[in-house]
């Protein structure tokens, strides 16, 4: 059973909140992580639509 979860949870793709914390855990500085948090914030990891608008 262990063999077939870790061949799942490779396969799967990263849920967002997985993405934003692994951009946020890239931080140099305060400075740096206090941006990345507000490029989260507006947006920078949720799905456009399907044209890009």
């Amino acid at each position: 059973m262990g063999l077939i979860q870790n061949l799942r949870n490779a396969l799967r793709s990263p849920s967002r909140q997985e993405l934003e914390l692994n951009y946020l855990n890239g931080a140099t500085s305060r400075v740096d992580l206090e941006i990345r948090q507000r490029e989260i914030d507006r947006g920078k990891f949720r799905r456009s639509t399907q044209f890009g608008y």
